[in-house]
């Protein structure tokens, strides 16, 4: 059996796109919340929000949906 359901990570977007402030707001215990802020931690660069064309800080909730795969 594997681990399904659904996590959710915040994070701020910072303006030259480095993630920061990484937490877990919902975990479905079994490491995935570690293994979350772990996989964040080494993405490359996002993005940054852009408000009158200046680059913002953003903060995201990032829903992540587990599906337990049958072999």
């Amino acid at each position: 059996q594997g681990v399904s359901g659904v996590i959710e990570v915040s994070f701020v977007v910072e303006k030259d796109g480095s993630l920061t402030d990484i937490a877990v707001k919902r975990d479905m215990k079994f490491g995935t919340g570690d293994a979350a802020i772990n996989l964040l931690k080494k993405a490359k660069k996002w993005k940054p929000g852009v408000q009158n064309g200046l680059k913002v800080r953003v903060a995201y909730t990032l829903p992540i949906r587990l599906s337990a795969v049958s072999q």
